[in-house]
């Protein structure tokens, strides 16, 4: 089994020595870093050559979970992505190993946390827009034009022969954001073409 480590430290002026050292007396045999590079997204390239290099049979390591990603979520999704091609996973600190039964165990207990977490989520969200709207509040982005706005532009573009273009400068939206207010209202001059 090859074992392919990744480091990663979040700013220039951190240093990824402990993590290497560490990673090394695990047995990797080959380390990819990321230094100054957050672990909220996952769009890293030392971390995308580590993945690339890691092959079914294969281990990766790192120090700790953090290092891989911050989100229980996406950590969750990142080790049963490993799990589907066949790469174990570990992690030094936390003494998780996918290869072993009880680090198979701590993985799936996590899995259940971040599903249920997932669910608080959602079912706090859900009661808290009911409640919202039983108060007579809005839920979602304000509308981009006001139907008084929809009514003048239909007008300008009838009477002065306006361009979308121009009105939609003036009413700094988007062109087709205007397109859209003016169908959804049904005041789209019949000549304008889209």
């Amino acid at each position: 089994m090859n074992k392919i480590g990744y480091a990663r430290v979040s700013t220039n002026e951190q240093h990824l020595d402990l993590q290497l050292k560490a990673l090394e007396a695990s047995g990797c045999h080959r380390t990819f870093t990321d230094q100054g590079i957050s672990g909220s997204t996952f769009d890293r390239p030392g971390l995308a050559e580590a993945l690339n290099m890691v092959q079914a049979g294969d281990m990766l390591v790192v120090w700790r979970l953090d290092r891989l990603g911050r989100s229980l979520i996406d950590l969750i999704g990142a080790i049963n992505d490993l799990g589907k091609r066949d790469v174990e996973f570990r992690s030094l600190n936390e003494a998780i190993d996918t290869s072993t039964s009880g680090g198979r165990l701590t993985f799936h207990i996590m899995a259940a946390m971040a599903e249920f977490e997932r669910a608080i989520i959602s079912e706090r969200t859900k009661a808290g827009m009911s409640a919202a709207r039983s108060r007579g509040s809005f839920i979602g982005r304000p509308p981009a034009l006001t139907p008084e706005q929809i009514i003048e532009a239909r007008e300008a573009m009838t009477v002065g022969k306006v361009s979308v273009d121009d009105l939609a400068e003036k009413y700094k939206v988007h062109p087709r954001t205007l397109v859209r207010g003016l169908k959804q209202g049904l005041l789209l001059p019949c000549d304008t073409v889209v």
